[in-house]
């Protein structure tokens, strides 16, 4: 049997800011098989995006994230969710301001609620973030994936000002911080 064909794909999902943003980041990820724009933690069933930007749904936008371990760790996907996004501003990522926005990380496994905590503290003792993390952690919930325009959004809209202005700075980091991660023809 090929050992390829036998790994396992597993799943990891976070919420940090717009899902315009972790989406491109994500994308481009060796080891990443699909990333989902979406939303998720909140109350509603089926929201529309428009009901989520009232930030009164409780969802986030989030995004899924496909992934073989055998090629990326989930805590490398935690290194690189931590230093592409502020988890010290509480529901709010830049101008980027809501519930919506919050950070957090929805757990499939009680693995991997064991390794973001584990990766706070690291973080926390480090004193990586001049502020304390707020990022919370919670028990994975149903995702709803977003509109058709929402989805692949960074790739179909580079010359849009907001991919311009806070997704390209996102994405020159993860390439400088993270090249050796990056899936060959991504950038």
């Amino acid at each position: 049997m090929n050992k390829q064909n036998s790994t396992q794909l597993e799943t990891a999902i976070f919420a940090g800011g717009c899902f315009w943003c972790t989406e491109a980041v994500f994308q481009r990820l060796n080891g990443v098989e699909e990333v989902l724009p979406g939303y998720t933690g909140g109350t509603i069933k089926n929201p529309a995006y428009r009901e989520i930007c009232t930030g009164r749904t409780g969802h986030a936008e989030g995004i899924k994230i496909t992934f073989n371990p055998e090629k990326v760790s989930y805590t490398e996907l935690l290194e690189v969710f931590f230093a592409t996004h502020d988890p010290t501003t509480l529901n709010r990522q830049g101008n980027d301001v809501g519930t919506q926005y919050r950070s957090e990380i929805f757990y499939t496994s009680e693995q991997q609620k064991q390794w973001a905590e584990e990766f706070i503290a690291l973080l926390e003792k480090e004193g990586i973030f001049a502020s304390p993390i707020v990022t919370a952690i919670s028990e994975e919930k149903p995702f709803y994936l977003a509109e058709e325009e929402h989805q692949n959004y960074y790739n179909d809209h580079r010359q849009q000002p907001y991919c311009q202005v806070i997704i390209d700075p996102k994405i020159k980091k993860l390439n400088t911080y993270f090249s050796n991660k990056i899936q060959h023809g991504t950038l």
